[in-house]
């Protein structure tokens, strides 16, 4: 297969992005390594201290910075449960571009708040993310509006994979990094520094149970769509693998599991006690996955990425309360 992006696509984009998203901390915590359990020393990149609060900060900047002046003039325009239409919204506001929203209706609402007060026009129509994507789509035909496409897009991809050549430059001795999987953007990103920095590194990849189309793809050898995605993980809500990240993800993979909500929220409390700092659903689903994973990676040092930490007020409340 012809991989989706390059290392030398991966540093440009870091280049590009580097005056606006500084380069993320790198932490250990012995009381993490505690939790996990069977001698893994957990490696925290921490995308939850980005601008707008996400490793979708990057995505969006290495799209916003690599767009022509023509087709800005234009206005983007994307599909999101809220981290990608942040992290476009905030690009779209420094360089003066207009940013059309598109949310599934009941989404965060504080990430649509968000999204607004970046000047977004947030467009609150279907009932998932999928639905959204339909929308954002008519938006392109009927405005001519440049896609942003939170999956399909090289540009998303290569700034995606700007936090694991970072990671792998501060934490060279990974045996392995864990990630999540929506629709594969940090997962082809880590494989691509990886493959590229230190080719030993196994990455492995986590889905929400109540959204499992990408893993159930990858165990199936073919793109699936299934009929629902159930999870208070939103960025994880996702109902189909994605033409861009599919191959990759079938080619480098060491191995894609899935995690319930339970296991989710146990792993958001986990961060929230041993590191003192907040992750929403998906930014937990690393830390989730890699406990499952410990026995099989016993004794190895893990990178995990706590990937965004825009979590509501009810949602929060909910899983402390558990």
């Amino acid at each position: 297969m012809t991989w989706p992006i390059t290392i030398e696509g991966v540093r440009a984009a870091h280049t590009r992005i580097a005056p606006y998203v500084p380069v993320s901390p790198v932490r250990t915590y012995p009381l993490l390594d505690e939790w996990v359990g069977h001698g893994i020393r957990a490696t925290v990149k921490h995308e939850n201290f980005n601008p707008t609060g996400s490793f979708k900060a990057r995505n969006g900047m290495a799209f916003m910075t690599a767009l022509p002046d023509e087709a800005r003039q234009r206005g983007v325009v994307a599909a999101t449960r809220g981290n990608h239409g942040l992290g476009l919204a905030w690009a779209g506001h420094l360089f003066g571009v207009r940013a059309t929203i598109c949310v599934p209706v009941g989404n965060n609402p504080d990430k649509n708040a968000g999204m607004r007060a970046f000047g977004a026009t947030v467009i609150e129509e279907g009932h998932d993310y999928d639905a959204a994507v339909n929308i954002a789509q008519r938006i392109v035909t009927s405005e001519g509006a440049a896609l942003a496409h939170s999956t399909n897009d090289p540009r998303i991809l290569e700034g995606a994979a700007t936090l694991s050549v970072e990671l792998i430059e501060q934490a060279p001795d990974l045996d392995a990094i864990v990630v999540v999987v929506g629709g594969g953007s940090q997962a082809v990103g880590a494989m691509t520094a990886a493959r590229a920095l230190k080719p030993d590194i196994k990455v492995y990849a986590v889905q929400a149970a109540g959204a499992p189309a990408s893993h159930d793809s990858y165990h199936a050898g073919r793109m699936l769509t299934t009929d629902r995605a159930d999870t208070f993980a939103d960025g994880l809500a996702t109902r189909s693998a994605y033409a861009l990240t599919f191959p990759a993800l079938l080619e480098g993979l060491a191995g894609f599991i899935t995690v319930t909500d339970a296991e989710i929220a146990d792993a958001l409390r986990a961060l929230l006690r041993t590191t003192h700092t907040l992750v929403e659903g998906s930014g937990a689903g690393g830390l989730a996955g890699l406990r499952k994973l410990a026995p099989m990676l016993a004794g190895q040092r893990v990178g995990i990425v706590a990937s965004g930490g825009n979590i509501d007020a009810a949602t929060l409340r909910e899983v402390l309360a558990t």
